[in-house]
């Protein structure tokens, strides 16, 4: 088979850098489970007219087709399939394919690959894997569970190897409440516009305004509300200060005020806090909105967004709004290997290499790994019978700490820590590694 070519966009990391995800998923797991949230898992296709329900991702959607044509398949082109560009579209579908079965509110994770056809370029991917959090309720949704989903978003990112997080919150109530109020009539343009303020700086966003048709004063209007930021209630004065006044506006200041109090109640309150230019600029967003970055790398990016929304998926008899946060897990492990931000301390599971005395010896060897194993600690038997110089060499390549030399001829076995030569007599059945060995450490720097 000649040399395959490289399909750009669909990572595949080395297993050190396997490690490193797996960490990152099991972390997010855990603390998702630990405040309730249940396990989903959803099919990778969908009815190519949902996926393309809000028309900007037509490009991205890469469709389902049988490679050789017929009758049948004709037909079922009358409802094309395409794979989820996120998690979202087939949580809708689900919530209301299953809200007789469903208790609500209903908190859920999933963890699961999803595909854009976007251009691949550094950190963003073809295929690529999401993990989300998010509470739907059936007709209601209190607003305490935006904070809820931002304060456990927070400590799953804290329980990271990746420092300090600062997730950045707004309220679209404050923004389209102000917009209005001065005039804006594209309410949403503005929002797109204003979203891309960190990207293409406020020169370009107000020009982007006078093009849709602001005056010179409402530009600078939504550049001035976009500038402020804060962790605490003083946010809201800011605001009003600008000397606007909106019922909706003021409901959003409300909201975004008890969030930030909610974080403070947590302690969270330099890790969540507001910023009045995150806009998100997808339409289905109706009140809070996060954007998250890693403290002293803000050039990376977004880690992790969302938002709520109060039209998640509706039957026509019962409408079930939402809020959730979403981390794209591929790239941020892109984005924190590519940097050296965080590292596996070896590249196989394995914590023990059991040697073999020759070949005739290897069931011996192969026992004192099933022992191990049995007790939890994972273990492989050298692939050859050479001399025990090569055998360390092999185990000390993959990062494995420990060699298992069996006694021959009824002497005892002994077990060395190839880093510092230690060796010592060691029973298959109480002999344990330290508790940092065990498993691979993922550590950042």
């Amino acid at each position: 088979m000649a040399r395959p070519t490289p399909l750009s966009g669909f990572p595949e990391w080395l297993p050190a850098g396997r490690i490193v995800e797996q960490h990152v998923l099991d972390r997010l797991r855990r603390t998702f489970e630990l405040h309730g949230y249940a396990p989903v898992a959803t099919r990778a296709v969908e009815p190519l007219e949902d996926l393309l329900r809000k028309g900007e991702t037509s490009k991205e959607v890469y469709t389902i087709q049988r490679l050789h044509d017929d009758a049948e398949a004709a037909g079922a082109r009358e409802r094309q399939l395409g794979l989820h560009f996120d998690l979202t579209v087939p949580l809708a579908r689900y919530v209301l394919e299953n809200a007789g079965q469903l208790p609500f509110p209903f908190k859920r994770y999933q963890i699961q690959p999803v595909w854009r056809g976007e251009r691949p370029q550094e950190g963003r991917f073809r295929e690529f894997t999401q993990a989300d959090i998010d509470v739907i309720g059936a007709e209601d949704l209190p607003f305490h569970f935006e904070v809820e989903v931002a304060l456990v978003m927070a400590e799953a990112l804290a329980a990271l190897p990746i420092g300090g997080v600062r997730i950045a919150v707004n309220n679209r109530k404050v923004a389209e409440g102000f917009y209005a109020a001065i005039g804006m009539e594209d309410v949403e343009g503005v929002l797109r516009a204003i979203d891309k303020l960190d990207k293409i700086g406020p020169a370009a966003v107000e020009e982007t305004l006078l093009a849709q048709g602001a005056s010179a004063s409402q530009a600078r209007a939504c550049l001035d509300l976009a500038a402020i930021s804060g962790a605490d209630a003083r946010v809201a004065d800011r605001v009003r200060a600008l000397g606007v006044r909106s019922d909706l506006m003021e409901t959003g200041l409300g909201e975004l005020v008890a969030l930030l109090d909610g974080a403070a109640a947590a302690d969270a309150a330099g890790t969540i806090v507001a910023d009045l230019k995150i806009a998100r600029g997808l339409d289905y967003y109706t009140g809070t909105v996060y954007e998250t970055t890693l403290v002293g790398h803000e050039s990376l990016g977004s880690i992790c967004s969302g938002g709520r929304y109060d039209s998640l998926a509706s039957d026509g008899a019962r409408t079930y709004p939402g809020v959730g946060l979403s981390v794209g897990v591929s790239r941020l492990v892109a984005r924190l290997l590519g940097t050296g931000l965080v590292s596996a301390s070896r590249q196989v599971p394995t914590a023990v290499v059991v040697a073999v005395l020759n070949d005739e010896d290897r069931p011996v060897s192969n026992r004192v790994a099933a022992a191990l194993r049995a007790r939890g600690i994972p273990t492989e038997v050298s692939p050859s019978a050479a001399k025990f110089g090569k055998q360390i060499r092999y185990a000390d390549r993959r990062g494995v700490p420990f060699v298992w030399f069996p006694g021959a001829d009824g002497a005892p076995h002994q077990v060395k820590d190839i880093r510092s030569g230690d060796q010592r007599e060691a029973d298959s059945g109480t002999w344990e590694p330290p508790a940092e060995d065990l498993w691979p450490q993922v550590t950042g720097r």
